[in-house]
Parts: C-alpha cells; structure tokens; sequence
C-alpha cells in the first residue's frame, strides 16, 4: 500500500512540477498566438513541443511547453557570428525575406541593418528577437508572415549584414514603403537612403 501512496505521490508530483514550463491551451488559441505572447518564434514552440505533430490543431485543455527544461537549458547554444544565435538569425532572416522579399538585394541587406541598429541603439530593445516582436513594430509579424521560412538571398543578406556590409544603411533606424504605408509619422523623420521601394529614416 505504500509502495502505492508513493508511486502516485511521485506522479502527482511531475504533474504539479510541468506548469512552470507549460501553458493550457484556451478556446481559440492558436500556436502562433502561444508563441507571440510568450515571446517565442512559432519553430522555437514546435521544437519544445514535437508531441504536437500538426501545429494548426490544438484543443483546450492540452498542455503546451512554453520554456525550455532545466535540462535543456544547460546545453549551449548554437552561436554564430557576432554572438547571435542559429535561431535569432532565422528569425532576422524571416523577417528580410517577409519584408523585402521584392526589394533588391541591397534593399534586404539594409533592413537587416536597421533590426541590428536598433539592437545596438538605447531606445530599443537588447536582442534580435525582442526588437522584432516588439509591438507594432512590424507588419509581418502581425499578419503571420514571419512564421515562413526563410529563403537563400535572405540567409545570405543577413551575413552579409552581420560582416562586411554592416553599415550599408547607416544609422537607420526605420524604413517603409509610402506608396502602401497607412501611418505617415515616419515622413516626419529624416531620410538616410532610398532602395527600391523602402525609404529607410534615422
């Protein structure tokens, strides 16, 4: 009998012991809202979640990992040049490809730069990842588009961004398309440089 008591306390006890890294799943969440509110990249859930196998269907009341392990926390992470990670890159990758995917080649390596002045600026946040989530900062993130792979000229626009084409967009801080913009503050602000249809501002 207490061999019982003790393998059920020892379960209730992982049970109990899992919410701190997990989330309930509430009618009409999604993965994609999971990740956005937990600051998370839809691939970065999907990687703490492989029990999930169809990322479009999740139910109430299941249980979806939202950190990672203590266990998975002491491997080192994959790091790349100037200190990123494999991921945060993906991401700035994404977001090139969602933003500038039509714009020339230059066009992509610039945005890419003004993600990584405002890592380096005080007004923004520290790290790739939160300067891109960061509210209503970009589009794609909104509309879902920074959940798509990246493709190869964004991949290599970032590295190019990250080495010898660093300054390409200067102090940049901003850019936008004003054919299709609906906001007009940024017409306010100063322009460092035009490629193709982006007007990149300081």
């Amino acid at each position: 009998m207490k061999k019982i008591i003790l393998a059920l306390t020892l379960v209730i006890s992982i049970l109990f012991a899992s919410p701190a890294f997990a989330y309930t799943v509430k009618t009409g969440d999604t993965m994609t809202k999971i990740a956005k509110e937990n600051n998370l990249t839809l691939e970065d859930l999907a990687k703490m979640n492989p029990q999930i196998k169809d990322l479009d269907l999740i139910y109430a009341g299941q249980t979806i990992h939202t950190m990672e392990r203590e266990g998975e926390k002491a491997k080192p992470k994959v790091k790349m040049a100037a200190g990123y990670s494999a991921s945060e890159l993906d991401l700035l990758a994404r977001l090139v490809r969602a933003e500038a995917e039509m714009e020339p080649y230059r066009g992509k390596i610039a945005v890419a730069c003004v993600v990584l002045n405002r890592v380096e600026s005080s007004m923004f946040p520290d790290t790739i990842k939160e300067v891109i989530y960061q509210k209503r900062q970009f589009q794609p993130v909104q509309n879902g588009q920074i959940n798509k792979p990246a493709n190869k000229d964004s991949i290599k626009a970032v590295q190019e961004a990250l080495k010898e084409k660093r300054h390409i967009a200067g102090d940049s801080l901003f850019f936008y398309n004003p054919v299709i913009a609906t906001s007009r503050w940024l017409d306010t602000r100063a322009t460092t440089l035009v490629i193709g249809r982006h007007v990149f501002k300081k």
